[in-house]
């Protein structure tokens, strides 16, 4: 039909379709104002002919977050144990770290302080029993899980076989040729005008058989002597009171604090308890003090 046979009324609604196809199709309208300007303009939107096209967020329906594991880095290769000790290194830490290891029985020798082979083979088993690795050097790990099951050591555990160090001698030591023992560290010093010549570690006697304290003199010397009492040999012997004496003994170097002497004042170094006894006189004082 053309336009001349429409007529005017034709071509208004033609007009009107063509506006309201306009608007459908998602475009702006902007009738003219008062003032002859365009108004703002009003945007229709038109839903997406998409399904799967995500629309806004609605108040009630908040975006939901990234999971963390999507969002996380990766993760980086575990730090190495820390290294606390190590064979050749010495002290009171040693000392704990073998008497440790001698509660649990994987060492039986006395804490001496220093980290030597035997301390490293200890170590290497008690890794390897826990499926750690067998380094035989003391990492965080390794000293985390003995700690786990051990038990703080007491003083004389951790100086077991001797090597503590020595308190400050007693004033009556200070004068003469002494030998100077101390119940309170258990060492005895070889003392000559208040000079310390020698010291070693001793052991005394149980509570039951106490050794005596005070002030004596050496009044018999005994090499190769036997206890006529015990039955029991008491090498390089220097009586002081009564069947009391400074004697070597194998028990105490073999056993440590974990025994006790009958009251005489043992010594568990063969080699220097010999060196003693010949520069020990009769006559010479002997001082047993705490």
């Amino acid at each position: 039909m053309s336009g001349r046979g429409m007529g005017r009324k034709g071509i208004a609604v033609l007009a009107a379709l063509g506006a309201a196809a306009a608007g459908a199709a998602g475009c702006t309208v902007q009738p003219a104002g008062t003032d002859g300007q365009g108004a703002p303009p009003v945007r229709i939107e038109v839903p997406s002919r998409t399904p799967d096209a995500p629309g806004p967020a609605s108040p009630e329906a908040p975006a939901k977050p990234s999971s963390p594991a999507s969002s996380a880095k990766p993760s980086s290769r575990p730090t190495p144990a820390r290294v606390l000790w190590s064979p050749g290194d010495e002290g009171r830490d040693i000392r704990e770290l073998q008497a440790r290891l001698r509660q649990i029985a994987w060492i039986f020798h006395g804490p001496t302080g220093t980290y030597d082979d035997l301390t490293a083979e200890a170590v290497r088993g008690f890794q390897g029993k826990r499926g750690l690795p067998r380094t035989g050097v003391t990492d965080t790990v390794t000293w985390q899980r003995l700690l786990a099951m051990t038990r703080e050591p007491g003083r004389w555990e951790l100086y077991l076989m001797g090597g503590q160090p020595a308190d400050q001698p007693d004033p009556r030591c200070m004068t003469g040729r002494v030998m100077c023992i101390s119940k309170s560290s258990r060492t005895l010093r070889w003392m000559i005008d208040g000079r310390t010549v020698s010291t070693m570690p001793v052991r005394f006697g149980s509570e039951y058989t106490p050794t005596r304290e005070g002030v004596f003199r050496v009044y018999w010397k005994s090499r190769h002597h036997v206890s006529t009492l015990y039955d029991s040999p008491m090498p390089y012997a220097m009586f002081f009171s009564g069947g009391q004496a400074v004697h070597y003994s194998a028990d105490f170097a073999a056993r440590g604090y974990a025994g006790a002497s009958h009251g005489c004042v043992n010594v568990r170094d063969e080699d220097a308890i010999a060196r003693l006894y010949e520069q020990v006189r009769d006559g010479d004082k002997v001082v047993v003090h705490w």
